[in-house]
């Protein structure tokens, strides 16, 4: 397997999204190098004047009728999240010292939460669960791709932040947290979630039957629900592993997935793209930067369909968007989240941490996934699901029976 390391902007590698904001118990920083001083730009060498925020914090501090709200570290705090919002993007965001030390187990990626990724609505500001994992305490409780956060523990989550709505969400294996969430039909539930100890999944793998419960072993279902390094090697031996038992099929299935590292991100795609743009990166100022596949991969040529939805977001709306622009396969389901930026993390010098949105993704075919989504070729709705049929699987497993179907003349 060809293996590469991308290192992006400013020497760091990039994290494709802003992990602790989004995986709800957890945070996450991936291997960067030394973070240079950011080079300021001409209009703006001046730095802001913040005297006159001290002189507001004195007298709030001598004056203030509710002297036990005026405390340093809340002002603090609501100063820099005011700072953040004027920005207008809700993947640049500060980690306090707290949640940035209490988090993910990198070596083994686990965590303790209730097992969901959560974003916020760049347009309404709305908190939204992009996906909850498979078999986490979040799906088990009914939670679904694309729900609106309301509340939590009765609690409006209205302006909040996902760094807020993480704090609040998070929290140790056995305890409770209950949440009301309203589902893409517009109905509003309330449930409560017991967290657990969640093992993030990469890669697995499962046989395929048609319609009426037939096994199908030329066709081979592979599900990934996160992406990190150890993905790839992951994949890259599961594809092997279908190929030798014959698989002239496969079915991607991203619809769960809310991205990940951006460096696995471009090799998995690169697993399957013989040539081709992967993406494009438009940076500060508007310099652009094209990340191109390279032959030789292991899930070359052998025909797929992807599966996406409201639960694929990042680097899986970057993968799908690459098979799909380079016609190296056909996307069924629904339109992902539309989430595409890269995001830096710097370490602060009170502990905590400032995720910086330095980069925007475009796909191959020059159009720009934030805010967008990407759609799929073939729509099927979960709203079209019937007597827990997966009817998005069954027109992707049909749609290949007629590939290998005219290839072999059968």
């Amino acid at each position: 397997m060809r293996y590469r390391l991308r290192l992006l902007a400013l020497g760091l590698l990039v994290v494709a999204l802003p992990v602790m904001a989004g995986i709800v118990g957890f945070i996450v920083g991936e291997s960067r190098g030394e973070q240079p001083r950011p080079q300021a730009s001409a209009a703006a060498t001046e730095a802001p004047d913040f005297r006159v925020l001290q002189e507001i914090y004195q007298i709030l501090k001598e004056r203030y009728v509710d002297p036990d709200k005026v405390t340093p570290d809340l002002l603090r705090s609501s100063a820099i999240d005011g700072m953040l919002k004027a920005l207008g993007d809700p993947h640049t965001l500060y980690i306090d010292p707290e949640s940035k030390d209490s988090g993910i187990d990198i070596i083994t990626g686990s965590f303790e939460g209730i097992g969901a990724r959560v974003e916020q609505d760049p347009y309404s500001g709305d908190i939204v669960i992009v996906a909850p994992f498979t078999g986490s305490p979040a799906e088990r409780a009914g939670i679904r791709p694309g729900d609106r956060l309301l509340a939590v523990d009765g609690e409006s989550t209205s302006g909040w932040s996902v760094a807020q709505a993480v704090r609040r969400i998070r929290g140790p294996r056995g305890t409770q947290v209950r949440l009301t969430v309203q589902h893409r039909d517009g109905t509003t539930e309330e449930v409560t979630i017991v967290r657990d100890r969640i093992v993030v999944p990469t890669v697995t793998s499962r046989p395929v039957t048609d319609s009426n419960g037939r096994a199908l072993p030329d066709i081979a279902y592979v599900q990934i629900e996160q992406i990190t390094e150890q993905t790839v090697p992951d994949l890259a031996q599961v594809l092997r592993d279908i190929k030798s038992k014959g698989a002239r099929g496969l079915v991607l299935d991203l619809r769960i997935n809310p991205g990940g590292s951006l460096n696995a991100t471009i090799n998995i795609a690169d697993m399957f793209l013989d040539n081709g743009t992967i993406l494009t990166e438009v940076e500060r100022g508007g310099k652009e930067r094209s990340f191109e596949a390279r032959p030789g991969g292991e899930g070359t040529g052998i025909p797929m369909v992807v599966l996406v939805g409201p639960g694929s977001a990042s680097g899986a709306e970057v993968l799908a968007a690459a098979l799909r622009d380079n016609n190296r396969a056909i996307l069924i389901g629904e339109k992902t989240f539309g989430k595409a930026t890269v995001n830096q993390l710097h370490d602060l010098s009170d502990g905590g941490a400032l995720y910086v949105t330095v980069a925007r993704w475009l796909t191959p075919r020059g159009e720009l996934i934030e805010g967008v989504g990407v759609s799929p070729d073939i729509q099927v709705s979960t709203e079209q699901e019937q007597q827990g049929r997966d009817l998005a699987l069954e027109t992707a497993v049909n749609h290949l029976r007629q590939v290998i179907a005219a290839q072999t003349g059968r």
